[in-house]
């Protein structure tokens, strides 16, 4: 390889072989993330044929890591982490400590210097939040109360990664070799320096990066140069996180980070985001393919057993400890295996991690490779762990009385029995008590109609209650819950949950206590409308055609139309007269759903 073009051939190599076994690894349903891996291997050292320069793709992926933890300080929200805090807080710490000291201990057990124990120990106790994100919105679940506490829990995962990254160096750096070197006093010392480094670079950048970035982009954006603004951008990740490396001696991921929550404050933040998202996703997948270069696939079959003590670590400290605190946390059976479902995998922090271990000359090349490999491995069982979890669900849920015992609840705590005494026949039955569920019940409120809710977040069920609103707590799913909401008696039932899967079982137990009530349900698409419509449901409303009736409404009263006139248009638009538009509609291609 010429020396001229080794950047280029590198960069087209990589980019090549991730594209095609990354769309290989989105046919067959993995996520595109094993097809990058792979495609570092096949063009690694390791492999026979074309080999790319090793030492430019780890250049080149060190600027992945930077824009990946900008990303994640760009979208942490720490308002999100205190609505879920009581739950994912105590969980997320003590399932990272469990999987800490199962990857210690077992890397003792081998033999390994205490300072390489502890490196594996890291790698292994956070979930790819990449894939754990992807699995969620596969799903639909993103959006739920147990989506949310799986982003919150990613959320502490991530941040103390990010603090396991800075104090990595110090602490290793005040330990010898074997682990003996180096008295209290100076470790102490040293993580305390560090410590003061990492907050005096935060204290700064909270009292002026947080006033000067968020101005700098203002003026930036009002140029009208999307170019400037993504180099603007571009500028503040980098130079923020080679400022902090230089100036504070701390990690380029805490430097990206802080970037990232600083710009996240500011009223462009989205628009940094989808400017910035594409060099992060390049340089990402550039980050990834790099990561597989270095992954030796004779570990696969030349340490299988160490292999498979890895999984288990993996497995055991965080999908089954994970669901198991979840459960001892009173949160629902079903979403607390769903959870440790999701977090059953190692992903890009573990690969940030052990390639920090290898720099500080702490971890082997063969125990990198035994991590990439292990996360390569539970990536792609990660679809089969959550089938398996599935399998579970259901077959627990034939047995109310052992759900009831591992859930930890009481029959007399699903309902408040003295508000339902109140509640007259033919009340409204709402489902779900989100930001669209508390709409409508505010609604029932004002006007005077009774209504029980039925949410599955036990403490928006504690707080209705306080305030006086009947509510049921439980997964209206489930016949036994959905029975103390009295359908039988009921006129109309709302199901103001967003999945539709879940949606179609509460109507058709509904329907077969009451056949003729009315119900109304909210759709994302024109298929579930449909679908809705066959199932006789009275109104199935799409949130982005409602938002479509509104916006067509207000832009033409804005444009001089009359009342009447604009109440009459809007009236046709819904009853399909589209005019020209259904035309336009019916020579459109279809489009797959993502």
């Amino acid at each position: 390889m010429h020396a001229e073009t080794g950047l280029l051939l590198t960069l087209a190599g990589a980019f090549g072989a991730a594209f095609l076994l990354g769309f290989v690894a989105t046919k067959v349903k993995l996520p595109p993330l094993v097809g990058y891996l792979v495609a570092g291997i096949l063009i690694g050292p390791q492999s026979p044929g074309f080999i790319a320069d090793v030492s430019l793709a780890q250049q080149l992926a060190e600027i992945g890591v930077i824009l990946l933890m900008f990303g994640v300080g760009l979208h942490f929200s720490p308002g999100d982490l205190k609505k879920v805090q009581r739950i994912v807080v105590p969980g997320a710490v003590l399932q990272m400590a469990m999987a800490l000291t199962l990857g210690t201990g077992l890397a003792l057990w081998w033999g390994w210097s205490p300072s390489a124990s502890i490196v594996f120990g890291l790698c292994l106790f956070v979930a790819s939040t990449v894939v754990v994100l992807r699995v969620l919105e596969d799903r639909g679940m993103l959006d739920s109360i147990d989506g949310r506490i799986a982003v919150g829990w990613l959320i502490v995962e991530d941040l103390g990664v990010v603090f396991a990254l800075v104090l990595l160096p110090a602490v290793l750096g005040a330990m010898s070799g074997d682990g003996a070197g180096g008295s209290t006093m100076d470790l102490v010392q040293v993580i305390g320096l560090t410590i003061v480094k990492v907050v005096a670079f935060i204290v700064l950048m909270a009292m002026v990066g947080r006033r000067a970035v968020p101005w700098l982009l203002t003026h930036v954006a009002r140029t009208g140069s999307r170019e400037l603004f993504t180099l603007a951008v571009l500028a503040v990740s980098l130079g923020v996180a080679m400022g902090a490396a230089a100036v504070f001696g701390v990690s380029f991921a805490l430097g990206a980070f802080v970037a990232g929550v600083v710009i996240s404050e500011s009223d462009l933040s989205y628009r940094a985001g989808a400017d910035a998202l594409p060099m992060q996703d390049a340089f990402a997948v550039l980050f990834f393919v790099s990561t597989g270069m270095l992954l030796d696939p004779q570990i696969l079959v030349e340490q299988p057993g160490k292999l498979a003590a890895t999984l288990g670590v993996i497995y055991l400290g965080n999908a089954l400890w994970s669901a198991g605190l979840m459960i001892l946390l009173r949160h629902p059976f079903g979403a607390s295996l769903r959870l440790g479902a999701a977090l059953g995998q190692i992903g890009e922090f573990s690969f940030i991690m052990a390639g920090l271990g290898v720099s500080l000359g702490v971890l082997s090349e063969e125990a990198r490779s035994l991590v990439l490999a292990a996360a390569l491995v539970t990536i792609v069982l990660n679809p089969l762990l959550f089938m398996g979890a599935e399998w579970v669900i259901a077959r627990v849920s034939r047995y109310p009385t052992l759900l009831d015992r591992l859930e930890r609840q009481k029959a007399p705590r699903l309902i408040a029995t003295d508000l339902w005494e109140a509640m007259p026949a033919g009340h409204v039955v709402l489902v779900g008590y989100g930001r669209v569920g508390r709409t409508i019940g505010e609604a029932f409120q004002r006007v005077g109609i009774p209504f029980v809710a039925v949410e599955s977040d036990r403490r928006v069920v504690d707080a209705m209650r306080t305030l006086g609103v009947t509510a049921v707590y439980g997964d209206a799913t489930r016949p036994g819950i959905l029975e103390h909401a009295h359908p039988r008696t009921a006129r109309l039932l709302v199901v103001a949950s967003p999945d539709p899967y879940h949606a179609r079982r509460i109507i058709e137990l509904v329907r077969a206590v009451n056949p003729d009530i009315d119900i109304v349900v909210r759709t994302h698409a024109d298929v579930e409308q449909q679908l809705f419509e066959e199932l006789g449901v009275s109104k199935a409303l799409m949130g982005e055609r409602e938002l479509a009736f509104s916006m067509a409404y207000h832009s033409l009263r804005s444009a001089g139309c009359e009342d009447d006139r604009a109440d009459d248009v809007i009236q046709m638009l819904r009853g399909g007269a589209r005019m020209p538009t259904r035309e336009f509609s019916s020579i459109m291609p279809p489009v797959a759903r993502t």
